[in-house]
């Protein structure tokens, strides 16, 4: 089926018209038929032109994602895709894969389409600033989505779980599934320019904090966070002062490399039982595997987050302890829905803002769930998040 823009069927009547116009003026000798038929020679012409030319083709919602080699954004493209089923609108998504300049001209792009929203997550909130500057100024409503872009005025929305609960969450499995005192504690971080990482490091330390000054942990691998231990509130620069120190960027492969530089390094007594703040599933299962193979380590409770597919099998194996599980149909769900009323006219809804370094952003946020092995089938296969015959040993 041919689907036309208004702009080349409004092009098609003018000059439907312009002929019919001139047919009256022309001498009755001329064949009508002939006429006819130049009439639908045209016609079909502009149609196979309009086939052809998709800049008149206007896609309504466009989105950037940050690239296509971790599981979630893939899964989360196919969400999004489903989330416009039913309605008047489209969407395009593009991948930025680690690369702000190919997330800016991912946004160039969907601009010159026409978009009149624009979804992104981005792979360095300071430096999608300038992407969304270019869609602003050309009257396009920003939807930062899962990832808050900073220091700029550009942003209209935020789509979010709510990042401080999300560490807090993890720190508090900690506190709950230790025993004794100065348990060794090591701490890890997302990428330092990824705004959750702080949020999620700050939501952390507000519950361990506590508990570290308290004598319950000691800290094993951070001199920066050692000479912070007895403040509650720590500002941006001290945050990333830490996080600069156990950073593993997201890679897999730095959190392994950071974990068995700690472990080579570190004194018998900060061995034995341990408590392990990981900053998502990637990270966490690369971790749990090098202090796994430590002798010197009895046991370990290691925190994550996402439940991706992989983690939750670790979780089944008594590998990883536990994940935040942030339902990303929800979060989709949360986009799609602003998008649309956008669309439509209508005000979004919001529960709350954040402050990106430039203005408060209105955010709607989602709730996020603690899995461990106690309720791994309830959340995820009950919900049919995932399907039981995905993993083994599961009870």
């Amino acid at each position: 089926m041919i689907t036309l823009s208004r702009k080349r069927i409004q092009a098609i009547i003018s000059l439907v018209r312009q002929i019919t116009s001139l047919e009256r003026g022309i001498q009755m000798k001329k064949s009508l038929k002939t006429i006819s038929l130049m009439i639908a020679a045209i016609m079909f012409a502009l149609i196979i032109t309009g086939c052809g030319n998709s800049s008149d083709s206007k896609i309504s919602v466009g989105i950037v994602l940050p690239t296509k080699d971790e599981p979630r954004w893939v899964q989360d493209e196919q969400r999004f895709k489903d989330a416009l089923d039913g309605t008047d609108y489209t969407t395009e998504i593009l991948f930025s894969q680690g690369s702000s300049a190919k997330e800016k001209e991912n946004v160039e792009t969907l601009i010159n389409k026409g978009i009149e929203v624009l979804i992104i997550c981005p792979q360095d909130g300071d430096a999608a600033a300038a992407a969304v500057e270019a869609a602003k100024k050309e009257g396009i409503t920003v939807i930062s989505y899962d990832r808050l872009i900073t220091n700029t005025d550009a942003v209209d929305y935020y789509v979010t779980f709510d990042s401080l609960a999300v560490g807090a969450a993890q720190a508090q499995y900690l506190v709950d599934n230790v025993e004794g005192t100065n348990v060794p504690l090591y701490l890890y971080a997302g990428a330092a320019s990824d705004n959750n990482a702080f949020l999620f490091f700050e939501g952390a330390w507000s519950v361990l904090q506590p508990k570290i000054a308290d004598g319950t942990f000691k800290i094993a691998n951070s001199k920066e966070a050692e000479s912070l231990k007895d403040k509650a509130d720590l500002s941006r620069d001290q945050l990333g002062k830490i996080i600069g120190q156990v950073t593993t960027n997201w890679e897999p492969s730095d959190a392994k490399n950071k974990a068995q530089t700690h472990l080579t390094a570190a004194s018998d007594d900060l061995k034995g039982n341990v408590a392990i703040l990981a900053p998502n599933d990637g990270t966490a299962r690369s971790i749990a595997d090098v202090f796994g193979t430590d002798k010197a380590v009895s046991s370990f409770v290691i925190t994550g987050q996402d439940a991706e597919k992989a983690s939750i099998q670790y979780i089944i194996d008594g590998k990883q302890s536990m994940t935040v599980f942030k339902d990303v149909r929800t979060l989709v769900k949360d986009a799609m829905d602003m998008a649309v009323k956008i669309l439509d006219g209508d005000k979004p809804e919001t529960t709350g803002s954040y402050d990106n370094g430039n203005k408060d952003v209105k955010a709607k946020q989602t709730d996020v769930i603690v899995v461990d092995k106690d309720n791994v089938k309830k959340e995820l296969i009950e919900s049919k998040y995932y399907k039981e015959s995905e993993f083994t040993g599961l009870k």
